[in-house]
């Protein structure tokens, strides 16, 4: 029997680095083992904000990779500041009270100028290119992951112009996400994005989203079928890590000026004061992009003294210095836009064997998962002395050589499980899971 052919449209792969390529990389890792062969379209000369080499050596032998090439119109505003370039590609977006001249005009240009976003002028050299690929491969059914939410136009175009099954799979909301107020949008563009997304979650023949929140918050725009499959874990190639000998708070991943937790940090001032060793045991680790807000906050905090800012990584050195770190951090912007985040780092941080402190708004969608896995502790903004409580009672769990998590049902989460339900997914007639 013949494997099914699955059509993947992203723009993140290998060697990008960061969380955006992690999703489809190990979809495409365990799609085989489902008797799916997984045909990868990514860009030919891609500009990524972060690039990870190690990765190559991940993807999939059993993939078909095709590509072709992009006009990125970030190359051309690194000219100005590459390094601004880069942040705002990577959803690095300054503080609106110490944006620059320059980072004003950048967030103009890029949130009026470039809708969806700046990879649009990829979607009608790529519908060119896989309508005649489809049709002499003969390829029912194709996938569409957003952000860069352009993609799902590509998906929308070749819906209109052949005979295709559809899934547009989100691994982030279209414009309730963090970044997008921030995007300096004229009332034009707002109405654009807004009218595109609409377009699009009506026309896909199934959506498939990270979290329940976005998928009621979806279900407000279109009646299509909505499957939520989160991100997961495969750590299967790292072996077990020595524990750091400091108390060390690890928060890995972008650390962005919206997410900086004064509460935590005020936490750790009053523990130095209360505590007489405490300050020969903290460590706190950020592994990394960091916002310079988030820095001068911990200086102003006086805690510079306890900082280890290790800066990026690869993703494997991130997964060992996750099961390395006594404590785990997950913060999240204190905003109701952004419950219906569930980061990808969550899952690796649940099988670290590592207890977690989570904070992020009330409701959010990662708290009953961390909740239901008993993986950690969750804090809404509000709850300063609980947090002040639990990192005392780490502390000492530490102290007694006992700190550790005790995980239950994570096995639900691991990527080859949550391939076998992409593939039912995508196998079955009325797309409903």
């Amino acid at each position: 029997m013949k494997p099914k052919k699955l059509l993947i449209i992203t723009y993140y792969w290998p060697p990008a680095g960061g969380p955006g390529v992690q999703r489809w990389l190990k979809f495409v890792k365990y799609l085989p083992d489902f008797g799916v062969q997984p045909i990868v379209y990514i860009p030919e000369n891609p500009m990524y904000p972060i690039v990870d080499e190690a990765l190559v050596n991940e993807v999939s032998g059993k993939a078909i990779i095709i590509k072709h090439k992009i006009f990125e119109p970030y190359q051309l505003a690194s000219f100005f500041s590459k390094n601004k370039t880069k942040k705002i590609s990577s959803g690095i977006i300054p503080n609106q009270k110490k944006q620059s001249f320059l980072d004003k005009v950048f967030l103009w240009i890029r949130g009026n100028l470039f809708i969806p976003d700046a990879r649009v002028f990829w979607v009608k050299p790529s519908v060119s290119f896989l309508e005649k690929y489809i049709s002499e491969n003969e390829i029912d059914t194709i996938i569409t992951s957003g952000p860069p939410h352009s993609l799902h136009l590509i998906g929308l175009e070749l819906k209109q112009k052949l005979e295709v099954k559809w899934f547009a799979d989100f691994r982030d909301p279209w414009t309730t996400i963090g970044y997008h107020k921030s995007l300096r949008l004229s009332n034009y563009a707002a109405k654009k994005h807004k009218a595109l997304e609409r377009q699009v979650l009506n026309s896909a023949d199934t959506i498939i989203v990270t979290s329940n929140t976005t998928k009621t918050e979806f279900q407000a725009i279109t009646t299509k079928p909505i499957a939520v499959i989160t991100n997961g874990y495969d750590t299967e190639n790292v072996v077990k890590q020595a524990l750091d000998v400091k108390f060390s708070l690890a928060h890995i991943g972008s650390f962005l000026s919206e997410r900086n937790p004064k509460i935590l940090w005020e936490c750790l001032v009053e523990l130095l004061d209360e505590i007489p060793d405490f300050e020969s045991h903290l460590e706190i680790k950020l592994i990394g992009a960091v916002s310079q807000e988030v820095l001068e906050t911990i200086t102003q905090f006086k805690l510079n003294l306890c900082l280890n800012n290790i800066g990026y990584v690869s993703h494997y050195d991130a997964i060992v210095h996750q099961m390395k770190s006594q404590v785990l951090l997950l913060i999240e912007i204190n905003s109701d836009d952004t419950k219906s985040i569930i980061p990808g780092k969550l899952f690796e941080y649940m099988v670290s064997g590592r207890p977690i402190i989570a904070i992020g708004p009330n409701g959010s969608d990662f708290a009953e998962i961390i909740t239901n896995t008993n993986t950690g502790v969750f804090f809404d903004y509000s709850e300063k002395m609980k947090l002040k409580s639990v990192l005392l009672d780490f502390y000492n769990q530490f102290l007694e050589g006992k700190l550790q998590s005790n995980a239950v049902g994570l096995q639900q989460f691991s990527r080859k499980n949550l391939t076998g339900k992409l593939v039912e997914l995508i196998q079955t007639p009325n797309s409903k899971l």
